[in-house]
């Protein structure tokens, strides 16, 4: 059970780096001048950082939903 705990510990921990790790982007620059913005691709280690946020995020979910069915 305790190993349980641990794994989503370290999945937490991880998806927090990635998502740190993601650029900020525009930010509040669209809101200026730039009213109709720009479509930014992503490639390369920011295309990177996005898949790896989505995989720990739905691993992160599925750890705490076997933790809560077997009642950690």
């Amino acid at each position: 059970m305790q190993s349980i705990l641990i794994i989503q510990a370290v999945i937490a921990v991880a998806l927090i780096i990635s998502i740190l790790l993601q650029s900020r982007g525009e930010g509040l620059g669209v809101l200026g001048a730039d009213i109709g913005g720009s479509y930014h691709t992503k490639r390369g280690f920011e295309k990177f950082l996005l898949q790896a946020s989505i995989i720990l995020s739905i691993a992160f979910i599925g750890v705490a939903m076997i933790s809560v069915r077997l009642g950690a």
